[in-house]
């Protein structure tokens, strides 16, 4: 069920949301709802059921160009430990 929701915003970010959402074709309520969708998606890990554009050619042709690390904070706290030895 929808309901209503206030949100107090400086004109200049009114502004800037009714802008975006007349350019997507959308309302700001709209384009709040899918934020949020996309914000519980991400934090669920489910990054597939987020309603968000599919990543641009540029940062899709970025993916696999740094190797993979398993634990990078583990990583990265071994090098401070050897480092401050």
């Amino acid at each position: 069920m929808a309901k209503k929701l206030a949100l107090r915003l400086d004109e200049r970010l009114i502004a800037a949301a009714k802008r975006h959402a007349a350019a997507r074709g959308t309302s700001v309520s709209r384009m709040v709802a899918a934020y949020v969708e996309a914000l519980e998606a991400l934090e669920a890990g489910d990054l597939e059921g987020a309603d968000a554009p599919a990543p641009s050619h540029r940062v899709h042709s970025l993916l696999g160009v740094l190797p993979s690390v398993p634990d990078p904070e583990g990583t990265y706290r071994t090098y401070l430990k050897r480092k401050h030895a």
